[in-house]
């Protein structure tokens, strides 16, 4: 965990939120007061984010208790409290929001990979997200898929080479692309080649490559091109992949299915954030 940049994003998301100060909050809420807060489901999903939910606050005031209730990656169910804050009540209002925030989007990305990843159970299919992320939060965004049980493609353009379409029509072909990335990175970075049909897997399979992206290719042809690969470069489908095809998609033999789904459009999970102030739940059976 890069704690690093985490702590980046979440001073960003405050400063974005905050602005010139919280004047609702100062105007209605007295400087003493003390709130105790519960993030709640409210439906079932997986739980992601917990860990920037603290560190939001801690960063916004050090003096804000926080305490999980579950451990990211947890099935949810509706009306679960997932975690608790309690401290100081402008600093509780005033980070609510930012909170929320990440701990939907994360949650709603681990929710859609774990119903992904359930999909394939039985096959040997690894699901992998895309660099398909929300600007600014592709850090987040990729913890959350790997809390829902998918793995990570690349993280950036640095870390792995992927010759795709546009790069092959301005090399001049697949061959004349592979031999180009080969010639300046050696093999110091795995690389992998995009092909759109049964001919090109033919003609990448010649090549120095480490593994081939089978980009939108029917089942058919799917199918065919694992009996053609023959076990000797792992294959990875990728395009259009959703939860009625996927399983099928799996079940040809393909060894990673990267879904751009998972990040570029994922569903938050539906959590509030409900507070009241300590006095009220003294001598209650609430446990802190």
């Amino acid at each position: 965990m890069n704690v690093d940049q985490i702590d980046k994003i979440i001073r960003l998301a405050l400063e974005e939120d905050l602005g010139g100060g919280d004047v609702t909050t100062t105007a209605l809420i007295s400087p003493e007061a003390i709130l105790n807060g519960d993030f709640v489901a409210k439906e079932p999903g997986v739980v992601a984010g917990l860990e920037v939910v603290a560190r939001t606050f801690r960063i916004l005031d050090d003096t804000i208790d926080f305490r999980a209730r579950v451990t990211d990656g947890n099935t949810i169910e509706t009306g679960q409290v997932l975690a608790a804050v309690q401290g100081d009540g402008r600093g509780v209002i005033t980070g609510e929001r930012v909170a929320l925030n990440f701990l939907q989007r994360m949650s709603g990305v681990a929710t859609m990979t774990r119903k992904f990843v359930e999909a394939v159970r039985g096959t040997k299919a690894i699901i992998l997200d895309t660099r398909k992320t929300a600007p600014g939060l592709r850090l987040l965004d990729k913890w959350a898929v790997r809390v829902g049980g998918g793995q990570n493609h690349r993280m950036s353009l640095h870390d792995m080479v992927l010759i795709k379409e546009n790069h092959i029509a301005v090399a001049g072909g697949i061959s004349e692309a592979v031999r180009r990335v080969r010639e300046m990175h050696d093999r110091n970075l795995l690389v992998e080649v995009e092909v759109e049909s049964v001919a090109e897997l033919r003609e990448a399979l010649g090549l120095a490559v480490d593994r081939i992206l089978l980009d939108n290719m029917s089942l058919e042809e799917l199918n065919e091109s694992v009996k053609t690969a023959g076990g000797r470069v792992p294959l990875e489908a990728s395009g259009k992949i959703t939860l009625d095809n996927v399983g099928a998609i799996a079940a040809t033999g393909v060894d990673f299915i990267s879904v751009g789904a998972l990040t570029h459009s994922p569903k938050a999970l539906d959590v509030s954030f409900l507070v009241e102030p300590t006095d009220k739940i003294a001598g209650s059976d609430k446990k802190w």
